[in-house]
């Protein structure tokens, strides 16, 4: 109709909103893309999940020649630290990744909204004082850190994950304040540059929503890499003078307090839901408890052609999860059929190993029904021997009676790309069995998943 300006308008760039955007284009809808920020990839490709990989692996390197690992290899180097280098090519990677996704929306002509979109009416939204009405709207705006109540974030002492990514020097003591993804992700990054790193968390295990057996295994492996783990402790203030963090914690269960000095201090406790400013009142919308828009299977909110994605619904907040949703949205506006099974959405924690999993967790799994596990040791697997990665396991949890595989939980050193297959093999109903009697090759990674769903209907070879 000749008085929608688009066919859709999707409201946020990151990894759901620009994928819904170039999907919804792809299939003939006129479609324009509202972003505040200067370049398009939204938390995840600016601040988020590419730069701290960049550092990562940076930083993995560098420890590999620092601690003396490659001497063991035969490999002898002098090594010095050039950090304004290391942050340099972090930004060279965002640069050339938001780069090729304006690229993207120029070559499938999706139009760029510049500036923030607050709602008008059920059908329109204002960006930087311009009307714009679209039959369908997509509500992609994500999450942000969710702040401390009584500490300021000052993004110079006090960081969140974007401050932590750009310290412009290695801090003698950092405190990581939660022992989630986020937190042991950056504090990997200064632990292997020459920090010395306190992970405080409030609950008795890192890692909340994991396989209980993968937080015990991770707390083991990162306290054998140095960091400090106070768990069951919470911290009750931060102040900062003269450029020095003073971080008061106590027993969760109440006790005695101590302090902590700190030359940096790191606020990772998560990420809520970004509402406000779209003022969702004026389409008639509303939130849950948690800050969320509750949606149907189809990602439609309660207002007739308006819908909602990634993290500012319910569900887990990981980019590839907002990507899929974006391709869904997109073709059920479309009129197609766009599905997400949300029972197979993987997670990877991208440390030193790295730590996956797909499906559910055993504690998950035996609540309800009989379950049976297989594991395998990644010590005996011949590629992780070889290259001097011992630690981890692989976790195949099968159903009892049906031997289908609920969950697959991996520690391994690359435990991202591995989940892969399990995420695939669940996906179309895999049992233990179809796994074990899948050709794996060798020598891999990834014939440790062989090996423990042979672990789960009988005994693996190799242990």
């Amino acid at each position: 109709m000749s008085d929608y300006d688009f066919d859709v308008i999707v409201i946020g760039a990151g990894p759901g909103g620009y994928v819904a955007a170039i999907r919804a284009a792809q299939l003939g809808l006129k479609t324009a893309c509202a972003e505040s920020r200067e370049t398009l990839g939204g938390t995840c490709l600016n601040v988020g999940c590419i730069p701290s990989k960049a550092m990562l692996h940076a930083s993995e390197l560098y420890d590999e020649a620092a601690s003396g690992k490659l001497a063991k290899l035969g490999i002898k180097a002098t090594v010095e630290l050039d950090l304004d280098t290391m942050h340099g090519q972090r930004r060279d990677a965002v640069k050339g990744l938001t780069g090729g996704i304006e690229y993207l929306f120029k070559k499938n002509k999706v139009e760029w909204l510049k500036g923030l979109a607050a709602f008008t009416g059920k059908d329109t939204v204002e960006v930087a004082g311009k009307s714009y009405r679209a039959k369908n709207i997509v509500i992609a705006t994500g999450s942000s850190v969710t702040p401390l109540p009584g500490v300021e974030i000052d993004e110079k002492v006090v960081v969140s994950s974007t401050g932590a990514l750009e310290l412009p020097k290695v801090p003698g003591h950092l405190v990581v304040i939660g022992g989630g993804v986020i937190g042991l992700e950056l504090g990997s990054v200064w632990k292997r540059l020459g920090a010395k790193v306190t992970v405080v968390e409030y609950l008795d295990q890192l890692l909340p929503g994991m396989d209980g057996e993968i937080r015990k295994e991770a707390a083991k492996i990162f306290k054998k890499q140095g960091m400090e783990l106070k768990l069951s402790t919470k911290v009750t203030g931060v102040t900062v003078k003269g450029g020095k963090a003073t971080v008061t914690v106590e027993p969760a269960a109440g006790g005695a307090a101590e302090t902590l000095e700190a030359d940096a201090v790191l606020v990772s406790i998560g990420r809520r839901p970004n509402t406000e400013g779209l003022a969702l009142e004026r389409a008639g919308l509303t939130t849950n408890k948690r800050g969320q828009i509750e949606v149907d299977h189809d990602f439609g909110t309660g207002v007739p052609g308006i819908w909602a994605i990634g993290d500012v619904v319910p569900g887990p907040m990981l980019a590839h999860k907002a990507e899929d949703e974006g391709i869904a949205v997109a073709e059920n506006i479309a009129g197609l059929t766009g599905i997400v099974n949300h029972d197979v959405i993987p997670g990877v924690v991208y440390t030193f190993p790295e730590i996956a999993a797909v499906g559910l967790t055993e504690e998950d799994a035996k609540a309800r029904g009989e379950v049976k596990v297989g594991k395998f040791p990644m010590m005996a697997n011949s590629r992780a021997k070889t290259n001097h990665e011992p630690d981890g396991f692989v976790k195949v949890i099968a159903d009892a009676k049906t031997d289908r595989v609920l969950g697959v939980h991996i520690i391994a050193s690359v435990a991202g790309t591995m989940i892969a297959q399990a995420a695939q093999a669940m996906e179309f109903g895999a049992t233990s069995e179809d796994i074990a009697y899948t050709c794996h090759a060798h020598p891999t990674h990834s014939e440790a998943i062989k090996e423990a769903a042979m672990a789960v209907t009988g005994k693996p070879i190799h242990i």
